[in-house]
């Protein structure tokens, strides 16, 4: 038995609401359970210095944790003067995912910056990020190609993630922080909407885990990101 009672294939319930702030030019809140992350997307006329006069585009991506999104308070990374090794990764992470589902050619020489700032921490923060990061990242495209800066749709596919992993010896789907705790095993599959393989982070947290048990992970994972992707599309339709 779960702690939460949800069958071992069954997500936490997902809502994606857009259109939460005034001022990005795409931007969502991403509930998924009780880990709620607000995503925006930012449109910037330039690109790094390493791109300038390539023609190619670029996406990118911030994280952060509000203080009291878990437990306890946290001290704000800011105050300390330099980000956790934590969060860096996490937000090359939703980067690299992004541009998977981006023509940077199509795009232009344009830098889009999706921050992703979780309110309210559970578990699966990283998928949430990424799942509603995509969300901005779309609409921010639409009013590009709306204003008709761009011809060429930019976005190849969707891009969703979910975390599964082996909880009291079973293979479950998006783990929530009671889970993600105690697994024995802990894994994000990112993946596009066409169940195409952008990046899968597993690793045991405990006893080694098996061929057999990866793949029900994997079979796991491709119905929670076909969820997520559904979600998106009703969120950006």
């Amino acid at each position: 038995m779960r702690p939460s009672g949800r069958e071992l294939n069954q997500m936490r319930p997902i809502e994606i609401e857009v259109g939460f702030t005034k001022h990005a030019e795409g931007c969502c809140l991403i509930k998924v359970g009780d880990t709620h992350v607000l995503c925006t997307a930012s449109l910037e006329e330039r690109v790094p210095p390493f791109l300038r006069n390539t023609g190619l585009g670029w996406v990118t991506a911030e994280y952060g944790m509000l203080p009291r999104a878990t437990n306890t308070r946290m001290r704000r990374e800011a105050a300390s003067g330099k980000q956790s090794g934590r969060t860096q990764e996490i937000q090359r992470l939703i980067g690299r995912s992004l541009r998977a589902g981006v023509d940077r050619n199509a795009l232009g020489e344009r830098q889009i910056t999706v921050d992703c700032d979780v309110i309210q921490a559970d578990g699966g923060t990283r998928c949430a990020a990424i799942t509603g990061g995509w969300v901005a990242l779309r609409l921010a495209v639409n009013k590009l190609m709306k204003a008709g800066d761009i011809v060429t749709d930019p976005i190849t596919d969707h891009v969703a993630a979910v975390s599964c992993g082996v909880y009291a010896g079973q293979s479950v789907l998006d783990l929530d922080y009671a889970e993600d705790s105690q697994a024995g095993t802990d894994g994000n599959f990112v993946m596009t909407g066409d169940s195409g393989l952008i990046e899968i982070q597993a690793s045991a947290e405990g006893a080694t885990f098996s061929k057999t048990q990866f793949a029900e992970l994997m079979a796991l994972a491709e119905q929670g990101v076909a969820d997520l992707v559904t979600a998106q599309k009703i969120a950006t339709s």
